[in-house]
């Protein structure tokens, strides 16, 4: 009985430490891109979550085929679309802060099954509706516009906004798979995916030499190794260990996260946009618990990311058989 509590209570004490790193990131790389070239920086981080992943699981390599392989491509393109938009709206003379970015990101836990309600011609259920109510109320206060101007809305946070959509449409295409897909070889192409379209476009556009800054180097092995290896390890855990739902309430704290080490290392707490951010989390969260109290006959499942909340999708048809999907 001792070692279930402990199992549990330990299974959430290590989820918590994924969303905190999860939330950690967005400092990080916003210290990172103003040291060290935006593409240059997302190859190196994404290359070695490739070669990490490889390193802990050497037989997923040969576990590529046409399937997976032709899924896996789709949701790369989609995830890297993400990363491009999120790492640019943090980037340059019109950057969001990493407390924004990190809530605006959060929203496509809102925005996928809205956005896929559309596709399957659903009409959502009220209490979505409720969740994403709340979530648009929460950015209209964080942006700061009012009627006489834009506010505190910058170009960044329409980049990031951006990037959300890009992510709920990845998060769709992963909810589409089944049986013949292997989570572990998908998760190796989308990672493979993110590091050759970003090292292409850097070898052109910017041509950077190997990074030696101390700061940049931390970064990367962080979010390379932590962020998305060693955090699909403990998700694909978690899920033998905990409800599909759990889990990702559990990781909806990743945006709290986020925008109280954004705001610490800020200095700053903007009143307006701390309520505005609260609300946000709250329309995420009702997003999660809606999904996590629908009726078996919606075949609703949670769909995990590389880095960042499970966001629920719904199959288009009967329910089959499912394989638990890390992005």
């Amino acid at each position: 009985m001792v070692r279930g509590y402990a199992e549990r209570y330990g299974v959430q004490a290590a989820l918590i430490g994924v969303a905190v790193i999860w939330g950690g990131t967005f400092v990080m790389v916003s210290d990172a891109i103003a040291l060290y070239p935006m593409y240059g920086f997302l190859a190196w981080r994404f290359g070695v979550a490739t070669v990490a992943f490889v390193l802990f699981f050497p037989k997923v390599l040969r576990r590529v085929d046409r399937v997976n392989l032709r899924t896996g491509l789709i949701a790369g393109a989609f995830l890297t679309a993400g990363y491009i938009f999120q790492t640019w709206g943090l980037d340059g003379a019109t950057r969001t802060t990493p407390a924004r970015a990190a809530f605006i990101t959060g929203l496509y836990v809102v925005i996928t099954p809205l956005l896929q309600a559309v596709i399957l011609r659903r009409l959502p259920r009220k209490a979505t509706l409720l969740g994403a109510g709340i979530a648009l109320a929460g950015l209209w206060l964080l942006s700061g516009i009012t009627g006489s101007g834009m506010g505190g809305w910058v170009m960044g946070d329409t980049l990031v906004v951006i990037c959300a959509v890009a992510y709920s449409g990845h998060m769709i295409v992963l909810g589409s798979t089944g049986e013949k897909h292997d989570v572990m070889v998908l998760t190796l192409i989308q990672l493979a995916v993110v590091t050759v379209v970003c090292a292409g476009i850097s070898a052109v556009k910017e041509q950077p030499g190997i990074p030696t800054d101390p700061r940049v180097i931390f970064a990367i092995l962080i979010c390379g190794v932590l962020a998305s290896t060693v955090a699909f390890i403990i998700q694909t855990w978690a899920q033998s260990k905990l409800p599909p739902s759990r889990v990702a309430l559990i990781l909806v704290t990743e945006p709290a996260f986020g925008g109280v080490i954004g705001w610490t290392v800020a200095g700053l707490w903007p009143v307006r946009e701390v309520l505005g951010a609260s609300l946000m989390l709250g329309g995420m969260i009702v997003s999660e618990v809606v999904a996590a109290l629908a009726p078996k006959s919606d075949h609703v499942t949670f769909e995990p990311a590389v880095e960042g909340m499970p966001a629920a999708v719904m199959d288009a048809g009967p329910a089959e058989t499912v394989d638990a999907k890390v992005g």
